[in-house]
């Protein structure tokens, strides 16, 4: 039990909430890591904040042998999120991503660098730290291998910070661009720029702002199916009301269906037009044909 305030309001911030908090990441090294892996981590670093947490002692962790540790450092810092770097003969320029459930391990990627351009080597303007970025992915791998459309699933987690409700075009300031082509994965930033187009909707161009990354996939540890859905059920609050006879269009335009009895179009009252009505000389002359017609009859 909590034996202050503070503690006890620290305590209730961990508790399991209906509408979670924004995850945070760890940002963790090994005994030892290269030039290269220690300058893409605080890059990365830069795009996660102000949700990120960084560790400046190494620590001896094996992640795939042994993930006790990173668990123990997840609970301390209530992270939900973590980045580790280290470097071998073996296994240059490592970088293992993750995440957990419960404090437990759920999915972890090990990737390699193969090629790295950091962030100061781009002179342009940066965005804003914070701000939620665009994520974009391409590569038929995402859509078709399971290991790819799970670590999609956790790159999502990583970097999409906050939920929000409206989208301002301003607050769009930079886009994560993720591809999957020839079983390397390229990781690239660009800063949005809004230019005058002479219309209502601006003129959009990219200039890439880094850092630039290209990855190859190494080892992988996946979440059982049963793990994975259990990490992912949603409260029955946030489960939206099912409505009689509404549904949604692929646009997100709302779509109602209205039930009404039969009807008589005989008997509706519609509108009189002019056009449409019958002249005088012509039931005149109707009637008059009529009644020459029956004099010669008889």
């Amino acid at each position: 039990k909590p034996k202050t305030k503070k503690g006890k309001r620290a305590l209730e911030d961990r508790e399991a909430k209906t509408n979670e908090n924004t995850k945070t990441a760890l940002f963790l090294r090994g005994t030892k890591t290269s030039e290269v892996v220690s300058q893409a981590m605080k890059d990365l670093m830069q795009l996660k904040k102000p949700f990120a947490i960084s560790y400046q002692k190494r620590n001896e962790i094996r992640p795939f042998e042994d993930p006790t540790s990173l668990e123990f450092f997840s609970k301390k810092s209530d992270a939900s999120l973590f980045l580790f770097g280290s470097h071998s003969k073996k296994r240059p320029h490592n970088l293992v991503i993750g995440r957990m459930y419960n404090y437990h391990l759920l999915d972890m990627f090990e990737l390699g660098i193969s090629q790295f351009q950091a962030l100061k080597d781009f002179k342009c303007i940066k965005s804003t730290v914070g701000s939620k970025p665009c994520i974009i992915f391409a590569g038929e791998a995402f859509e078709t291998d399971s290991n790819y459309m799970r670590l999609k699933n956790v790159l999502l987690d990583f970097f999409r910070g906050p939920k929000i409700e409206n989208i301002r075009l301003n607050g769009l300031e930079h886009a994560i661009h993720i591809t999957a082509c020839n079983e390397k994965i390229l990781f690239r930033c660009y800063r949005i720029l809004l230019k005058k187009s002479g219309s209502r909707t601006p003129r959009i161009e990219l200039h890439e702002m880094g850092p630039r990354l290209d990855l190859e996939l190494r080892r992988t540890k996946l979440a059982s199916e049963d793990l994975l859905k259990e990490a992912r059920k949603v409260p029955k609050a946030l489960k939206p009301k099912k409505e009689k006879n509404i549904s949604h269009d692929t646009f997100g335009a709302k779509l109602g269906r209205v039930h009404i009895q039969s009807q008589n179009l005989s008997s509706i009252q519609t509108r009189k037009v002019k056009a449409l009505k019958r002249k005088a000389g012509t039931k005149a002359g109707t009637g008059a044909a009529k009644k020459v017609k029956s004099t010669e009859t008889a």
